[in-house]
């Protein structure tokens, strides 16, 4: 099967401005990503804040263009599209962000915030606006009465739902959630979860799922991507990812997850998360691993293929047969 989304080699770097006497550093927010998508599935992108998750997010659904690499949406180049294809690649994908309130026009009602992307993008007539607004409230749970009411009078639950409807409004084929439900409560955050995976199984959607959260990546992915400092370290299926990390950091992050730790003994990274203005020249991990050695200190890692998943560690061999987990 065709994959929806193929991100090959992708990369973000910004120049930070130091002083008028001090040369312009370079920040690498997202360091060579390459995975593939498919219609109905869901990729997950985890790893702690500043790992480049986010920056990800915007390169595929195009509010940023990538420093180098090439990304392909539904067959087409979506980094430097033809003229012809930029409307068509701006409707194939779409986000939903992780504060509803925040990403909400205040002033407008929620029949106006649903119709804008149809007036914007279509020739439908305005019954035919409300018709499909009515439509996609009903799909994500939410009654024809609240059609005009402002957003603040609706709860965060809610307000993720109508972030939802208006995201799905022009029927795109990927939707990239960015930490969709780290703002919600933990009962509301199951509610939406569960309207996802019924939305996705309806719509036949693929899903770029943004989170930190491994418990709610466990319920909502198929394949995850671990990433760290802008490098993906781990990239496979879920289930065997969550039975058996092997990298390092994979493993820390499990084990720091309640309910998903190992039974072995826990990995503790030390020390803080390096400055992304200055990488470690070796494993972008290595000055934290507790397993490190002077080959790590070195020499980057490829990620490659081991165990039915891809995996950038020296010794990830050891960790599969638990000689050093």
């Amino acid at each position: 099967m065709t994959a929806l989304v193929t991100a090959t080699d992708l990369k973000r770097s910004y120049e930070i401005r130091q002083g008028w006497l001090r040369a312009p550093a370079h920040l690498q927010a997202v360091g060579g990503v390459s995975f593939a998508l498919q219609a109905g599935k869901t990729l997950a992108v985890v790893g702690e804040s500043g790992c480049g998750k986010s920056t990800l997010a915007r390169l595929v659904t195009l509010i940023e263009k990538p420093s180098a690499g090439t990304l392909m949406l539904d067959g087409v180049d979506a980094v430097n599209p033809p003229a012809s294809a930029v409307k068509t690649l701006r409707r194939t994908v779409q986000i939903v962000f992780q504060n509803p309130y925040g990403s909400l026009n205040p002033r407008k009602r929620i029949g106006a915030i649903l119709e804008e992307p149809l007036i914007i993008n279509t020739t439908l007539s305005k019954q035919e606006r409300r018709a499909q607004a009515l439509d996609m409230m009903a799909r994500v749970g939410l009654r024809p009465e609240q059609y005009g009411r402002y957003p603040h009078m609706f709860s965060g639950g809610q307000r993720q739902r109508i972030a939802i409807a208006r995201a799905l409004m022009l029927r795109p084929k990927l939707l990239v959630a960015d930490e969709p439900v780290s703002a919600l409560d933990m009962s509301v955050q199951a509610q939406v979860l569960n309207l996802l995976v019924d939305l996705q199984r309806e719509l036949g959607l693929a899903y770029l799922f943004i989170s930190h959260d491994l418990g709610v990546v466990r319920h909502i992915a198929d394949d995850v991507m671990i990433m760290y400092l802008g490098i993906a370290v781990e990239h496979g299926p879920k289930e065997r990812i969550f039975a058996r990390p092997l990298h390092p950091y994979a493993q820390a992050l499990l084990d720091a997850t309640p309910g998903l730790g190992r039974k072995r003994q826990r990995i503790v990274p030390k020390g803080e998360v390096p400055s992304p203005l200055d990488p470690p020249k070796g494993c972008v991990f290595s000055t934290r691993c507790p397993h490190v050695t002077d080959l790590c200190r070195a020499q980057r890692p490829p990620l490659r293929p081991l165990d039915g998943r891809l995996v950038a560690c020296h010794y990830a061999e050891r960790f599969l047969e638990g000689q050093a987990a």
